[in-house]
């Protein structure tokens, strides 16, 4: 019987190796590692691989995707990476063990819902050190600390940062020196432990795997080294790690063989994009199912070095095949790699089929 497209292949045991190659050298250097389930939505098949890693938090931007976690029963804590808006606060504290803020006004938020609840919740205040993402800035944070520290229902855990996503600025020594640096001086003036202090994410492994990583940090959140294998500052392949750990399979849907330049006069394609072609003759085109509503076209590779994408409409990924390795017809199945990025809108969209494989 044959399995419908289009669909993502998840592979259980590949994650796992990855999983536990990444935890073992954070380990090594005494950091832990907070399993980042964000970019699948926290399908159970990636909380399957990630059971037994030596994670020792899962975490995840989305409240929803933390109610997953729960449902999973897998008796870790966790921690929502994107500060909540104070209305979401509730659900904030019900879902997740600990939360990434960077306000008062979140603090206090959190402390009431906190309250209600009879619970006593964990938080880490961010601290922005040049990516220009969240996080207060490092002359503000123990002021922010300390006007939250007293707050009765919450537990300043710690400080962390982010790093190389918004403003690509890389983790180095210099950086996480400042962070704890900063956690040093909130420490003298609330006098709190502050202990756990996240340097950042999978952007970091480098410094680690170079030595120049600081005593002080003690903890990482990681996500795309784990689930892709990837270098994330270059998207080379992280040591020990796979790379074939998730496919995006289309079906054939047509294939003709047209000229590679539009006929007739053009204007804006759909998206209001003016495209340039290349006269290459006929070539064999391909028409697979899926389109932007699923992926980005870019944020794919073909599995295939002869298949070429060239682009997409909504619902129609067109591709050249002229020089597939492998034959090509309607009804067959083309795989791709996904990037970081083409796998958050694959895993997102609800048209595609998510598939646990637990084959290595």
């Amino acid at each position: 019987m044959s399995v419908e497209t289009p669909r993502l292949e998840i592979h259980i045991d590949r994650i796992a190796q990855n999983a536990a190659a990444v935890i073992s050298q954070c380990g090594s250097s005494g950091i832990q590692v907070a399993a980042v389930t964000k970019v699948m939505q926290a399908h159970p098949a990636l909380l399957r691989a990630l059971e037994g890693s030596g994670c020792v938090m899962l975490a995840d931007s989305r409240i929803d995707n933390l109610k997953r976690v729960a449902e999973a029963g897998m008796g870790l804590p966790t921690m929502l990476l994107r500060a909540p808006t104070p209305c979401n606060a509730p659900e904030a504290v019900r879902w997740a063990d600990y939360s990434l803020i960077s306000s008062r006004e979140t603090a206090e938020a959190l402390s009431g819902a906190a309250g209600w609840a009879g619970l006593r919740h964990k938080v880490v205040v961010m601290v922005d050190v040049g990516d220009l993402r969240e996080g207060v800035w490092p002359d503000r944070a123990v002021d922010v600390v300390a006007g939250i520290a007293h707050l009765p229902h919450l537990e300043v855990a710690g400080l962390g940062t982010n790093l190389a996503c918004f403003g690509g600025v890389v983790p180095t020594r210099e950086k996480m020196e400042m962070l704890t640096g900063i956690r040093d001086e909130c420490r003298s003036v609330t006098g709190h432990p502050l202990e756990l202090v996240s340097g950042g994410n999978s952007a970091n492994l480098p410094l680690l795997a170079s030595g120049d990583m600081p005593d002080g940090i003690n903890h990482l959140r990681i996500g795309e080294a784990i689930v892709l294998g990837r270098n994330v500052l270059d998207r080379s392949p992280w040591p020990g790690t796979r790379q074939d750990t998730v496919g995006l399979v289309a079906g054939v849907i047509e294939l003709q063989r047209k000229p590679s330049v539009p006929v007739g006069e053009t204007g804006q394609d759909a998206f209001g994009n003016t495209t340039h072609f290349t006269d290459r003759g006929l070539r064999l085109r391909a028409i697979c199912d899926i389109g932007r509503q699923d992926v980005a076209p870019e944020a794919i590779e073909p599995i295939d070095p002869g298949i070429e994408v060239l682009g997409a409409s909504s619902d129609h990924l067109i591709i050249d095949v002229t020089d597939a390795r492998s034959p090509v017809a309607v009804g067959s199945e083309v795989r791709f790699l996904p990037s970081y990025g083409g796998l958050l809108s694959a895993s997102t969209s609800p048209h595609i089929r998510k598939q646990a494989v637990r084959r290595h």
